[in-house]
């Protein structure tokens, strides 16, 4: 009968052990964008629901789905970051194109928006700026160079 208890020696003499470190080393490096996807999801979850937190929901009803649909697109973002990082670098700068919509959208998509409402939206879209630029900035820094 063949010996299949798992032995733990040493992967050395494995014919792809120099491809399987290199592809190890590029996944840990791909996990640096991976230190902004909690503030990505919970800002994308806070864009979702603000609508409802600050009762804008009948004063601005053009907004209400806006925010919901950018919240979760945010959200989306924050799980792509988690789950392949090193696909996702390449939509690091949507965030901060979702961010300058954000900051712009209460006069384009509201109708006389409040300050409350208009500084809400000014906040989440700089908060996505920002993280969109240290994502994409950190992809940069931690892609491999060709």
């Amino acid at each position: 009968m063949a010996n299949v208890s798992p032995t733990r020696g040493d992967i050395s003499s494995h014919p792809d052990v120099t491809e399987m470190r290199d592809r190890y080393a590029r996944m840990l490096g791909g996990r640096d964008v991976a230190l902004v996807d909690g503030p990505v999801f919970l800002l994308g979850l806070y864009c979702a629901v603000s609508p409802w937190i600050l009762h804008y929901t009948t004063s601005q009803p053009a907004l209400v789905p806006h925010n919901l649909i950018m919240g979760i697109a945010i959200g989306l973002l924050a799980l792509g970051f988690t789950r392949a990082p090193e696909r996702m670098y390449g939509l690091s700068w949507a965030m901060c194109a979702l961010g300058v919509w954000m900051i712009v959208s209460p006069w384009i998509v509201g109708e006389s928006p409040d300050a409350g409402v208009v500084w809400n939206n000014i906040i989440i879209g700089a908060l996505a700026v920002i993280l969109g630029a240290v994502c994409a900035g950190t992809a940069a820094r931690s892609a491999p160079k060709a």
